[in-house]
């Protein structure tokens, strides 16, 4: 059965990832665990799960998995269109506000005056 899951199916957690689980209460304590770190599946080992496990329960959850994973896919497509929407709106308004961050260089600039000495300057005298 393991052949079914090589690497890129399913991957072991690291004792760091099990921690931040811990942290947020995903799972309830490391003595849960077993003594081990979980395995994680990637979105091809939760299909092959459903070649694999055949209660109506498992099923179940697998069918909630896979929506997730398209869920993820439309988050992630929306946010590239938002992405690009934002990229055309600073190509179009960018020549508008060069003009501006001129302005405001301008003003935040430091004079490259020579500085004056301050403080009491006394004759040096010659002996």
């Amino acid at each position: 059965m393991i052949e079914r899951f090589p690497s890129d199916f399913m991957y072991q957690l690291t004792d760091k990832e099990v921690t931040v689980l811990l942290s947020q209460n995903v799972i309830p304590s490391r003595k849960s665990l077993g003594g081990h770190n979980p395995y994680a599946f990637t979105e091809q080992g939760v299909a092959m799960l459903s070649s694999v496990l055949r209660s109506k329960r498992a099923v179940e959850v697998n069918i909630a998995i896979m929506r997730t994973f398209v869920k993820l896919r439309q988050i992630l497509a929306g946010n590239a269109l938002l992405r690009r929407k934002i990229e055309s709106m600073e190509r179009k308004y960018d020549e508008k506000f060069q003009q501006v961050f001129a302005v405001l260089k301008y003003m935040i600039a430091e004079e490259a005056k020579p500085k004056q000495p301050f403080g009491f300057h006394g004759k040096k005298s010659e002996k």
